[in-house]
């Protein structure tokens, strides 16, 4: 058998024209380190699953977790307040909210806490208010004297249609509801939690009452265990904060008595914030022993 460099000089001696030709020639053992060769793995596959098997799975929480208050630094309410203002300094007082956050012992896939409330005092006071029903009834009347802003029928539906949505809630009059399915307005209030249903209770007979009661109030929901609500402005005075924390709180515990005996729920932990400023973890207490003053505290 020819050795690889005859083979290779005798093709450098070859015209271009017949390299093809020659190279066929070649014995194979020469392209030998320039190929891909496999072979099949001899390893079972199954070896590495049997590694797994003997691990346990973690069960997935069926709860939020909670951390235990015992060790987490609480406030009163006056302090609370103290430190929060410190990081709103130089913000107008309406324009800061302060928030209630209340973290729940629930499960997870359990039912929601969701309402709606109209504090003591008022946080935001100028929601407008849209009511379907007869503009020459009764009932515009009286929702009119109550504070909504639009009242009527087919031309809040063309109005609705046309993309021009001049409110913040709506309410039905139940002698409307049919007209209003009719007009399919759904699609477009559905989304944006305009539409008015009598889950929602924004189906309702007597619309002056239900007016009264929606100027100034606010709705809240719970997410993944947390219920959140704005409970005043930056000007509040400490007594209007504990008149709203005191009422948010009896509304959300009435809320949870009304649910199933076989559901769980209690509040665990009562946090407040600002727009601008972080939790602070509240202890039930209206002032410390080193607390500011109310008097102190009620000039921004």
């Amino acid at each position: 058998m020819a050795s690889a460099k005859h083979c290779i000089s005798h093709l450098g001696r070859k015209p271009s024209a017949t390299l093809f030709y020659s190279r066929n020639l070649l014995p194979q053992q020469i392209f030998l380190p320039f190929q891909q060769v496999r072979f099949a793995s001899g390893e079972n596959p199954q070896k590495h699953k049997k590694k797994d098997v003997g691990k346990k799975k973690k069960k997935a929480r069926t709860t939020f977790k909670q951390y235990d208050l015992k060790d987490a630094e609480q406030f009163a309410l006056c302090d609370a307040l103290r430190y929060i203002r410190a990081f709103e300094v130089g913000r107008p007082p309406t324009s800061a909210k302060y928030e209630m956050h209340l973290k729940l012992r629930t499960l997870k896939n359990g039912p929601a806490v969701r309402n709606r409330l109209r504090l003591p005092h008022p946080v935001k006071t100028d929601t407008r208010i849209c009511v379907i029903c007869p503009s020459d009834s009764k009932h515009a009347q009286a929702a009119r004297r109550a504070g909504a802003t639009l009242v009527g029928e087919e031309e809040i539906f063309d109005a609705v249609k046309s993309g021009r949505i001049e409110f913040d809630r709506c309410i039905c009059q139940t002698d409307s509801l049919q007209k209003l399915n009719k007009a399919a307005l759904g699609r477009v209030l559905g989304p944006r939690g305009l539409m008015p249903s009598a889950k929602m209770g924004t189906v309702v007979k007597d619309v002056g009452a239900s007016v009264k009661d929606m100027v100034g109030g606010s709705e809240y929901r719970e997410r993944l265990g947390v219920i959140r609500m704005a409970v005043g402005q930056l000007g509040f005075t400490p007594e209007e904060m504990q008149r709203n924390i005191r009422a948010f709180v009896e509304n959300v515990r009435k809320d949870m008595a009304q649910l199933s005996d076989n559901i769980s729920k209690d509040i665990h932990e009562v946090v407040l914030s600002s727009t601008n400023a972080p939790g602070f973890s509240l202890n039930g207490e209206f002032r410390g022993p080193v607390s500011l003053t109310t008097k102190e505290l009620s000039v921004l």
